[in-house]
């Protein structure tokens, strides 16, 4: 059927609209790397807009010309890896039982709340602190793997998904002898692969942005991961850990052009993998909202 002209003029706009709105949304993420790549005089001249002005990459060979930072970031690769993984195995098997009805799960309700609980409040950080110390976790991978395993939000967001699934396919399971833990991996599981992107990439980003826990547990920059070293290095500008060779390169160097670095080498690996993942994105927020 042909389109009216009011129809063909109201779809116009909205491509002009979300054309503009795009372009708004990658200008500030151009400026960033711009600035990251011009000298620190004109970034602290205010020279720099979208484009590079006495280019150099010294702000990235401070980020990555040292063995700290590659090691930095294989802690932060690890991290993300062990606690995506382990933080989705602990996912999936919590949000099955808890989305069964009370007449097949009768303390359904009371660990929801429990789980719910833990949203609203916590024990403070000292408490926190002293658990992890306790169990002796402290300078090792696991202490920022373990004690953020259990999300609750995404634990929500799998469980709602999972009851919007037919029951028809978890009767017809148990018809053919299918234990629950059968019917978890081999049909729950493949069907929820939007639900699985969305909360993962929730934790990905959560894993890889996360420097505050690195500073607490670890007591030495060794084991800090990418977010905690950067905030050490290059926000306070820690001299410490700074090498005579280093000095001729922190003096192109500026403090726009370091955090635009940091925001940045912080930033791509994000970017890389969101498109990867956005068209399981919508589907999965949907499917798992909150319902009645």
């Amino acid at each position: 059927m042909k389109k009216s002209l009011g129809r063909r003029l109201f779809l116009g706009c909205n491509v002009v609209f979300l054309a503009l709105l795009s372009c708004l949304c990658l200008m500030p993420i151009i400026h960033i790397l711009a600035i990251s790549f011009s000298s620190g005089n004109a970034a602290s001249a205010g020279k720099v807009l979208l484009w590079p002005v006495d280019f150099t990459p010294a702000a990235y060979q401070n980020v990555f010309g040292r063995p700290e930072y590659m090691r930095a970031f294989w802690v932060t690769i690890q991290r993300v890896v062990l606690g995506t993984s382990i933080s989705m195995f602990l996912t999936i098997l919590t949000a099955y039982p808890l989305s069964k009805e009370t007449t097949q799960f009768g303390m359904r309700t009371f660990y929801a709340w429990i789980f719910v609980f833990t949203i609203l409040f916590n024990g403070g950080l000292i408490p926190w602190y002293m658990t992890v110390k306790a169990v002796g976790l402290i300078d090792s991978i696991w202490a920022l793997v373990l004690p953020g395993a259990v999300q609750v939000f995404n634990i929500i967001l799998l469980l709602n998904f999972y009851r919007g699934l037919p029951k028809e396919l978890e009767e017809s399971s148990k018809i053919d002898g299918a234990g629950h833990f059968t019917t978890l991996w081999r049909i729950y599981a493949p069907l929820s692969m939007p639900a699985l992107a969305t909360t993962g990439l929730f934790t990905i980003v959560w894993h890889w942005n996360s420097w505050f826990d690195g500073m607490i547990l670890m007591n030495h920059p060794d084991g800090y991961p990418l977010q905690t070293f950067l905030q050490s290095i290059i926000i306070k500008m820690d001299l410490r850990f700074l090498k005579s060779q280093d000095i001729e390169l922190m003096q192109k160097l500026s403090d726009r052009t370091s955090k635009a670095a940091q925001i940045f080498v912080a930033a791509f690996p994000i970017l890389v993998i969101y498109p990867v993942l956005q068209r399981f994105f919508i589907k999965g927020i949907v499917m798992g909202s909150v319902k009645e």
